[in-house]
């Protein structure tokens, strides 16, 4: 079987949504409760209660050290705030409820529209900045403690940049779209005609008697 192979990439960069009209309208249709919580009053504050609550919890372990603690909430803090804002998309619930609209974009993008610097989004930003300084600073600025707590801080700010806003990032993807339809000997090539039967019709011939 002949045909063109198709095209892959190890890594490619896709836009995912829409900006047409129709998805404006289902997008405004009811008001996004997926997202609006960010900036309820009170949910600010709640990150900083939960980095505290997670911090007393990590220190009963036993054998606990103040650099692993701290390092452990860095990272944990870090770990659950990009599975909930960077790799879950669409609205756990109700999804029908905006006909759809949503099911490609990740909670950080919902967040106020899309819309980027927005008081809620800077406040989500530096809150891993300043944990991260804290972590820093507890742990002694420990170089192995320190080199990866900051590279699971950068790991967690980057989808957060406004240049990545809408950008998926995939590896070793195939484009299907250049696939062509596979060729073979039964299979004739576009472009010529396609033959009705391997066998010659008859020719047949007309006289004065078929008219009478």
């Amino acid at each position: 079987m002949r045909g063109r192979s198709r095209s892959s990439s190890i890594v490619k960069v896709e836009q995912v949504g829409e900006d047409s009209v129709e998805e404006s309208l289902d997008r405004s249709a009811f008001p996004n409760i997926n997202a609006n919580w960010v900036n309820v009053k009170g949910a600010w504050v709640i990150h900083v209660v939960l980095i505290f609550c997670g911090k007393l919890v990590i220190d009963t372990i036993p054998g606990m050290t103040q650099q692993l603690s701290w390092t452990t909430v860095n990272l944990t803090y870090l770990a659950l705030t990009y599975l909930m804002f960077h790799w879950v998309t669409g609205i756990p619930f109700d999804p029908s409820l905006h006909a759809g609209a949503y099911d490609d974009l990740t909670l950080w993008e919902q967040i106020d529209d899309g819309a980027q610097y927005t008081p809620a989004k800077k406040w989500l930003f530096c809150v891993p900045i300043g944990l991260f300084l804290a972590s820093t600073h507890y742990t002694n600025y420990d170089p192995w403690l320190f080199a990866i707590n900051l590279t699971a801080l950068i790991l967690g700010l980057i989808p957060k940049l406004p240049q990545l806003h809408r950008q998926r990032v995939r590896f070793m993807s195939h484009d299907l779209s250049e696939t062509p339809t596979p060729v073979d000997s039964s299979f004739p090539p576009s472009g010529t005609q396609t033959p009705l039967s391997s066998e010659k019709s008859p020719l047949i011939t007309v006289t004065e008697a078929h008219f009478s």
